[in-house]
């Protein structure tokens, strides 16, 4: 039972590399703007890169996942962004910027889709919503440290160091993980050949986690990109002071990531059936949301912090939700795969989206529609998934 968590902390620690290493660019790009001498269109084009090989990144890495397994699979996916990463500490120009960022979403993609199929593996059904949850709060976890410690490593030894740094540590994880990782007591060898994506996708049951990842994932973009634009606009925080308020909201996303996991094994405990468990606490997590629409009334900054904090915890209450139902319809030789296509609709959407955001701030100057956009949006994608898998029957692959 213990090591089952002790793989569960691997994964976390993976999930929080993951995004310190996807951040590193972002915290010192206005240093690296005048290094480098790229402008903003070539800035632009910089993280286009990296989304688009994110997107592409996630649907072959499920399939290769699926294929190899997680031991080899995970091991590929961190190699790969490691390499990447220690790349942008080469670049000189935007172009080799692009490159390495271009890498680093194709290795860093392979995150997801291995940790869930880890978790399907290792842990019972009534337990797995928690583990995705616990390694799942990693992301927020990332994302506070890497403003905190990014900038130090840079001033002390120079921004190439601080690629450097952030590579060393995944390498250091890479060796951990083929050192102690062993099969799972939970993993069965499943007879057949392992399934095509139009085989998975003539199954209503992949739609379901096609269309809850194509209609939530973009507000988590907005989260994280404009955010930070958002709290300046409408209180006048300087980049000083954006600190405080930013590690709250992070912080109550990650009481969300585990709370969410640890609602829905408590339902299943009591005797719910996994489509009354995991349903009731997607509807939880997104009525949770929808006070996010008076955060642009609120008089006081903690307010608003208050507001988009519970909006950030109900996200990641349901993401973490929504990543267990691959497991709970397919079986294991197919969840990597279903996270992979569920995951590139996503990040797709998510590109739009952020075009969509751009065009609607640009024209209107207010962040009403964007707001109103996320409190609508997971029940939205709720009323969907409850249509196309009513009784979350598992699929029949053939």
């Amino acid at each position: 039972m213990g090591f089952r968590w002790w793989i569960c902390g691997l994964l976390f620690a993976a999930t929080t590399l993951n995004y310190i290493d996807r951040q590193v660019l972002g915290v010192l790009a206005p240093d690296l703007g005048r290094i480098i001498g790229w402008n903003e269109l070539q800035y632009g084009y910089i993280v286009t890169a990296f989304q688009a090989a994110y997107a592409i990144g996630l649907v072959c890495a499920g399939a290769l996942i699926d294929r190899v397994g997680v031991r080899i699979g995970y091991a590929l996916a961190i190699a790969v962004w490691s390499l990447a990463a220690i790349g942008h500490s080469l670049a000189t120009t935007a172009v080799g910027f692009g490159v390495a960022r271009f890498f680093l979403g194709l290795g860093e993609a392979g995150n997801m889709p291995a940790a869930v199929k880890t978790v399907a593996e290792w842990f019972p059904r009534r337990e797995r919503a928690l583990a995705t949850g616990i390694f799942n709060a990693g992301t927020s976890v990332g994302a506070v440290l890497a403003p905190l410690f990014v900038p130090i490593v840079a001033v002390t030894w120079g921004w190439r160091a601080a690629f450097v740094f952030t590579s060393v540590l995944s390498a250091a994880w890479l060796v951990l993980w083929l050192k102690t990782y062993r099969p799972a007591p939970l993993e069965q060898e499943e007879a057949g050949a392992k399934p095509r994506w139009a085989d998975l996708l003539r199954h209503r049951q992949a739609w379901a986690f096609v269309a809850g990842k194509v209609i939530t994932d973009p507000i988590w973009w907005i989260f994280l990109f404009w955010l930070p634009k958002f709290l300046n606009q409408q209180y006048g925080l300087g980049l000083l002071q954006l600190g405080p308020p930013l590690i709250v909201i992070y912080l109550m996303a990650d009481a969300g990531s585990v709370g969410g996991g640890w609602l829905a094994g408590r339902f299943l405990r009591r005797g719910w059936s996994v489509n009354r468990a995991r349903k009731t606490t997607l509807l939880i997590c997104a009525l949770a949301v929808t006070p996010i629409v008076l955060s642009f009334q609120a008089h006081s900054l903690w307010l608003a912090v208050g507001l988009i904090g519970l909006a950030t915890a109900a996200h990641q209450g349901w993401s973490v939700n929504l990543f267990t139902l691959p497991s709970d319809l397919f079986p294991q030789k197919a969840v990597a795969s279903v996270v992979g296509l569920g995951g590139f609709g996503g990040a797709a959407s998510g590109m739009l989206f952020s075009t969509l955001t751009g065009l609607l701030l640009q024209t209107t100057g207010s962040y009403i529609p964007i707001f109103i956009l996320a409190a609508t949006a997971y029940l939205v994608a709720l009323t969907v998934i409850h249509w196309l898998v009513p009784r979350m029957a598992p699929a029949e692959l053939t």
